[in-house]
């Protein structure tokens, strides 16, 4: 399974502001981006005099945006917007619906990791289940009515001994629920556009695939 690899703050500063890749470090004087906010490379501070970006690269930039703060590679977004585009609706709103829907975000969103990174891992370990049934692919898409828990197996792990009283300090989008005392996550509905705040130009990532 291909994956990045690299390191996570060149990323934000290539965009040229924080995409929260690494959950708790990025609120830290530690954050690299606080550092060293210009891009990386031997030219990265040359870069902030240069002219005005074309909208080839405002489009390009957004849609790395996007791909980044998900954590998904070229190919399967290059999937989940052609799937959008045969999708009845806005096509960037279904494009960020399809990726608010992966396993990995939503147990990002629920809090029970302080990234999606680290949302990614614990899926791949199995410590989730979907309706009972062990989950173990962070891009599985889950479905309204869907019920998101900690298995068994995963309760009994230090990492989760006192997550009950982390997740009381929690608050899910509107689309979900969190009940903290059982470690569980509902899927209420499809989240809407109104219902995703993270800060993309969708439009710009529909303007680059329609070139």
């Amino acid at each position: 399974m291909a994956r990045y690899i690299a390191a996570k703050c060149k990323l934000c500063r290539r965009e040229g502001e924080k995409l929260f890749l690494k959950g708790d470090r990025c609120f830290s004087p530690k954050c690299a981006f606080e550092r060293r906010s210009y891009a990386p490379g031997p030219h990265g501070q040359k870069r902030t005099f240069r002219r005005k970006t074309s909208d080839y690269g405002l489009q390009l930039r957004e849609k790395q945006k996007a791909r980044r703060i998900y954590g998904v590679l070229e190919a399967q977004f290059r999937k989940y917007f052609a799937d959008a585009l045969r999708v009845k609706g806005m096509t960037g709103a279904n494009l960020l619906q399809t990726l608010e829907r992966r396993l990995d975000n939503v147990v990002f969103r629920l809090g029970f990791a302080a990234s999606r990174q680290q949302a990614r891992q614990l899926v791949l370990h199995g410590h989730f289940a979907i309706n009972g049934e062990r989950a173990r692919i962070p891009s599985l898409l889950v479905k309204a009515s869907d019920v998101i828990t900690v298995g068994e197996a995963g309760r009994k792990k230090a990492y989760f001994k006192d997550m009950s009283k982390i997740l009381e300090h929690v608050t899910a989008p509107e689309w979900l629920s969190l009940d903290a005392a059982q470690m569980k996550g509902n899927v209420l509905n499809m989240p809407s556009r109104e219902q995703i705040d993270t800060p993309l130009r969708e439009q710009l990532i529909v303007e680059y695939y329609s070139r």
